[in-house]
């Protein structure tokens, strides 16, 4: 089957250029389809979502060509549209092109130019299709790295960057150590329309008060002793992108007025500058802090809180959302598998059980090391137990059998219930947990609380014994 031919929409109310287009383009294969005012070029765009280029007069009768551009823009964001004009005018292709047209040519057309601009149109075009299918292959359904979870706090995570992903909104998010706020970050920067621009990182707790200015800003030559020549800040090299400012709340309270310039103007001034240098950014800022209590105490900046906080997303500690950890204990288990090159093809029974129980103050984070070191430690590809540091299979231990409380449970059991004397891990949770759950007429909240475990960790191992019915 021959590929489909590429096709441009031409916007023009001159006829005999739109004819003059027409014959250049169709001789070497393309299809052209023709609008002669700004109404029927928006409805041929609206309708038709697989144009390839527009080639849109700037001035039309009855609209503006720059409106129209990004009412074009709004429906089909990554279309290449070339700006035509008749006046040679700077100012208005310089208008056109902050505003997201593809080039600009002068009418009429030179008909090599013309072509080679809808070569490099068809081809950006091409590599935006390639992305969003590598993306598509790589993450979730609309392109961005893919969360892993399916607990009703992680649903709600992903609706939020499915949100705000394709906005300009600054975010800001809030979350313990370890809780995975650099992959919300990268998921919101795939979604969004600056995908193909840089993503900027930097860490505001891990640099002193000057390095960081000068890092998040740049300076010029001769600023310091030292500045032998310039050097653009993370700002600057976040040009188009998405700047990622980590640990906000650590930021100095001398720094934090400069930021909020920064992010206000979307200017900055490097260290020895006489002016201001303008920068096209997007902020997402994270902080494992409270910002409301640093902000009540004079600590943070409340202006620039409310800067950063255009949307806030809050990430769970893993602890509230024990149901996703058989699902993401064996995501990291086959990529860290991948990393050492060390076979992985299950888990042995026990294994999740201990992991479900622990308190994982470290977060995913601390997950990810523990599964790597029973990974890495095992001499089958069966993971067991045994692989786990003594502290999580202690945990483990306390959180299923706390003082008395397989007694107290067992107490209440009907007449003949069997409980063995040495049960298995599995067989003795069985049944502490119908004995619980009996003991406190059904109750889970008051179950959790007698076994000392969160309601959470219940309801996983109601599932896992098939329980959830009583």
């Amino acid at each position: 089957m021959s590929p489909a031919k590429p096709i441009v929409l031409v916007i023009d109310d001159e006829p005999g250029h739109r004819l003059m287009v027409r014959a250049v383009l169709e001789d070497v294969g393309w299809t052209v389809l023709e609008a002669s005012d700004g109404a029927e070029g928006l409805k041929i765009c609206q309708k038709r979502s697989n144009l390839d280029a527009v080639l849109l007069d700037i001035r039309l009768p009855d609209r503006d060509g720059i409106d129209l551009l990004q009412e074009m823009k709004a429906v089909h964001p990554h279309l290449p549209v070339i700006m035509l004009t008749a006046f040679g005018s700077v100012g208005s292709a310089v208008e056109a092109m902050k505003l997201g047209a593809f080039d600009y040519m002068t009418k009429p057309a030179d008909n090599e130019e013309l072509k080679a601009v809808l070569l490099k149109a068809r081809e950006y075009l091409g590599l935006v299709r390639e992305n969003q299918d590598l993306r598509r292959a790589l993450g979730g359904e609309d392109g961005s790295p893919r969360l892993v979870g399916q607990s009703p706090a992680m649903h709600r995570v992903g609706e939020l960057i499915r949100q705000v992903g394709p906005t300009e909104a600054t975010v800001l998010i809030l979350g313990e150590s370890g809780t995975g706020k650099e992959l919300v970050v990268k998921a919101i920067h795939a979604a969004s329309l600056r995908h193909a621009g840089p993503l900027v990182e930097i860490n505001c707790a891990a640099l002193p008060g000057e390095l960081l200015e000068s890092e998040l800003f740049g300076y010029v030559k001769g600023a310091f002793t030292g500045a032998v020549s310039n050097k653009p800040g993370r700002f600057q090299l976040a040009e188009k992108g998405t700047l990622f400012l980590d640990e906000v709340g650590d930021m100095p309270p001398a720094l934090q007025a400069k930021l909020l310039r920064a992010v206000q103007e979307r200017t900055v001034e490097p260290l020895g500058a006489t002016q201001s240098v303008q920068v096209d950014v997007r902020i997402i800022a994270a902080t494992h802090q409270n910002l409301p209590e640093l902000v009540s105490s004079g600590v943070f900046r409340e202006d620039l809180y409310f800067r950063l906080n255009v949307l806030e997303i809050k990430l769970p500690p893993l602890r509230d959302r024990i149901e996703d950890l058989p699902l993401l204990t064996r995501h990291l288990l086959h990529k860290l598998s991948l990393k050492n090159r060390k076979p992985f093809r299950d888990v042995a029974p026990g294994f999740l059980e201990a992991l479900a129980v622990y308190r994982w103050p470290g977060n995913v984070r601390e997950l990810e090391n523990v599964l790597e070191r029973a990974l890495i430690l095992a001499r089958s590809d069966m993971l067991t137990r045994d692989l786990l540091p003594d502290h999580i299979r202690e945990a483990g231990s306390s959180a299923l059998f706390p003082a008395g409380a397989l007694q107290k449970t067992t107490s209440h059991l009907p007449r003949g219930s069997n409980v063995p004397a040495e049960p298995t891990f599995d067989t003795a949770e069985r049944h502490v947990l119908i004995a619980a759950l009996e003991a406190q007429g059904g109750h889970r909240g008051k179950t959790a609380e007698a076994l000392g475990i969160s309601r959470r960790t219940l309801q996983y191992k109601l599932n896992k014994h098939g329980l959830t019915s009583r």
